[in-house]
């Protein structure tokens, strides 16, 4: 940590000690807390945690919808030295053991509407689960918020798949959320009356951003478990909020509910996970929302680059300009792009990720120089706007979450029919991609009927990773000497075929 920085202080605590009696979260079902009623809760669940063992670097595994609960545990776990490590809700319990094995967790939570999820995950792994509602010991007892924190402590460990299949957990420290929510707050202002609806699931770092950003600036969070279009847009109408985070389907949704329009007091809507087509930023224009789209990934703890909303017709295509703690640099085979020339996004700055757990290989390779390479293609032009050109090579992003195809197509070469498979992305209007998979084979004659595939698959992989359209061949699939598949000359069939 560098010296001559101002200590980061406990967020929470601060504003329960700025800001006692605003409002800190509010969810649907009618809760609503102060920052002096969450600071006293978030004390008093770090002191259960260590009661039960919680210690510095140890990961506290997280399974439950977004909610009052998940609100304080994000706060308590780090307040207890541990590390918080969300799990993603839509995973199968085989995939949820795989992460947890890895972490070398020390506890799972989770609530009653994932505790068998839980439990199904932590057979065999020796991680004790304990239910958010009724196993958490109770006390008097509180670690409260006076200390400073060390922004290099990791703060969470967050998992996100790689281009080899195997998901790996992306390091998070508080220095690295808090300089996230100081680039946010200078580039879309922080006003004492915001109210940001975190609609996207809270185990990614999107939407753990908004919860954990709104106590850094002393404003309110509003939890959503899950993504409602209608009761978004009643939020939006009816209960002030001011701030939304969503991705192209999402708003899409919002748009095609119903055509009122949005009160003035919408101050930005936030759109990631890909370009957002012109046809729907017009439309959003039109009806009083001002988009803003953004780039940014979980290794840069969110938000890297944002477009104004002034731009975002004149720039359609761009993400925008980086925010003021992270510097862009497009990367030309080892030399700085020319404006317009597309290249690697390299991403520098306080948001950076320090590494990915036990893999150092993969830290290294990724963070070369003081650079995090992103695998994303892009360029600027010459006034700063980043434009991204493409995805990582391999990787799917449907309805706003990452598919990687070794995954896919692990899952699909398990099955004894099949000789080998080729798993892609190709483009649709609604979820930005579909994920789409050629089969071959090892007896033509002993076909699966497709469907059928898919209900296996759905066992192992989350229903977002399972192939819409499956095709069968008879060819064997391109691949070059050395034997690498050629992801783009299947996906250049897919897309010449027509077929669905």
């Amino acid at each position: 940590m560098n010296d001559e920085l101002l200590p980061i202080p406990d967020w929470v605590a601060r504003r329960a000690s700025t800001y006692a009696d605003h409002t800190a979260i509010e969810t649907p079902s009618g809760d609503r807390v102060s920052y002096a009623e969450l600071d006293g809760r978030v004390g008093r669940t770090a002191a259960a945690l260590a009661v039960l063992g919680a210690k510095a670097g140890m990961p506290i595994a997280l399974l439950a919808r977004a909610g009052l609960d998940f609100a304080v545990l994000a706060q308590a776990i780090p307040r207890s030295s541990a590390v918080l490590m969300p799990l993603n809700t839509r995973l199968t319990s085989d995939e949820l053991a795989y992460q947890l094995d890895d972490a070398g967790a020390g506890l799972l939570l989770a609530d009653g509407a994932h505790l068998e999820q839980a439990r199904a995950a932590a057979v065999g792994g020796g991680v004790r689960v304990l239910a958010i509602e009724s196993e958490l010991p109770q006390g008097t007892a509180v670690i409260d918020g006076t200390e400073s924190l060390d922004e290099d402590a990791v703060h969470s460990l967050i998992y996100t798949s790689g281009t080899t299949g195997s998901p790996k957990g992306v390091l998070l420290t508080h220095g690295n959320f808090y300089w996230s929510a100081v680039a946010s707050g200078e580039n879309l202002g922080v006003e004492t009356a915001d109210r940001w609806l975190a609609c996207m699931p809270l185990f990614h770092v999107g939407g753990l951003s908004v919860l954990l950003r709104s106590a850094i600036y002393g404003t309110t969070a509003v939890l959503h478990d899950g993504f409602d279009e209608k009761r978004v847009n009643r939020a939006i109408r009816e209960e002030g909020i001011t701030l939304l985070s969503v991705v192209a389907v999402m708003l899409r949704r919002m748009l095609d509910a119903d055509e009122e329009r949005y009160p003035p007091s919408i101050r930005a809507v936030l759109v990631g996970g890909g370009p957002v087509p012109a046809e729907l930023l017009e439309r959003a224009r039109d009806r009083g929302l001002p988009v803003l789209q953004t780039y940014g990934l979980t290794e840069a703890t969110s938000q890297v680059a944002t477009l104004s909303a002034v731009d975002a017709l004149r720039k359609i295509g761009s993400t925008g300009l980086p925010l003021s703690a992270t510097t862009i640099r497009i990367d030309s085979e080892g030399r700085v792009a020319e404006p317009g020339e597309i290249g690697e996004i390299l991403v520098a700055g306080p948001t950076v990720t320090p590494g990915y757990l036990r893999r150092p290989e993969v830290t290294a390779e990724t963070l070369r120089g003081g650079w995090l390479r992103s695998g994303d293609l892009g360029y600027l032009d010459d006034e700063g706007y980043l434009t991204i050109a493409d995805r990582r090579d391999d990787l799917i992003v449907t309805g706003g979450e990452n598919v990687y195809p070794a995954e896919v197509e692990a899952a699909l070469a398990a099955h004894p029919a099949i000789l080998e498979a080729a798993v892609v992305g190709l483009a649709d209007e609604f979820w930005g991609h579909l994920v789409a998979a050629v089969v071959v084979l090892e007896d033509e004659l002993v076909a699966p009927v497709a469907v059928d595939l898919a209900d296996q698959l759905r066992v192992t992989l989350a229903g977002y990773k399972v192939p819409r359209r499956i095709e069968f061949s008879s060819e064997v699939l391109p691949r070059t000497a050395s034997g690498k598949l050629q992801r783009h000359l299947v996906r250049a069939n897919l897309e010449g075929s027509g077929s669905e």
